[in-house]
């Protein structure tokens, strides 16, 4: 595992963003972990989110591409840190682009924020963490209306690992071969057991053994079949 995947692990602790226990999801489901991105709220947490985002960005997509693109609304800061990182670790100007969820109708109008999108320019989203792939169905769209634009890559900073609740892929599979562009994760679930599991993390194993046995009973239960 590469060395910023293992320290952006142990940042999500730090920052309280990851977190293991007991959590009701959205689905219904009693998970043994759960990822709170909106935890990420200092001036140092998203300097360092950003740098985490540029790493993995440029090891799976290059620096080829134009725009990052942050869904919003929790997509926004992403894209912004990301695109300041990304200059900063590798000399790229990448601009930052966002939707809005109503579309401004005085001022600076349009459905988007940030920068324009032109068309035949190379764009990456960026998300914190994809569970249904429904932000994409409303982000594609909005996408594709901009030109003929080509969407480089999907990505997010936690791959859960999990089936959706109609089918046996994750939403990360499910969004690549339904809009056929790359997806990609920061770290999956997998590699957080490996990091933390009997570990000391900021003072403390985060993953014992009961909460592992946890873990290894969820994804027996839910998850996703590659």
């Amino acid at each position: 595992m590469e060395q910023y995947k293992k320290e952006f692990i142990e940042f999500m602790v730090e920052s309280d963003v990851l977190k293991f226990g007991e959590f009701t999801l959205k689905s219904g489901r009693k998970s043994p972990f759960f990822m709170n991105a909106g935890a990420y709220v200092t001036g140092s947490q998203l300097k360092r989110l950003g740098e985490y985002y540029a790493k993995a960005i440029y090891d799976n997509y290059g620096d080829d591409f134009d725009v990052l693109f942050g869904p919003a609304y929790k997509g926004i800061p992403l894209a912004v840190a990301t695109a300041v990182a990304f200059y900063e670790l590798y000399g790229k100007e990448i601009r930052y682009c966002s939707n809005r969820k109503e579309v401004k109708d005085h001022g600076d109008v349009g459905i988007l924020l940030g920068s324009d999108i032109r068309d035949k320019e190379r764009i990456v989203i960026i998300e914190d963490v994809t569970t249904s792939g429904k932000s994409i169905e409303e982000t594609f769209p909005i996408l594709r209306a901009q030109g003929d634009v080509e969407i480089v890559g999907l990505m997010v900073s936690l791959n859960r690992m999990e089936r959706g609740r109609n089918t046996d892929r994750s939403a990360l599979d499910e969004i690549r071969e339904t809009y056929g562009f790359p997806t990609a994760a920061i770290v999956t679930m997998g590699d957080v057991v490996e990091c933390l599991y009997n570990k000391e993390c900021q003072g403390k194993v985060v993953i014992d053994d009961a909460i592992k046995e946890a873990i290894d009973r969820y994804f027996e239960q839910y998850g996703a079949v590659r």
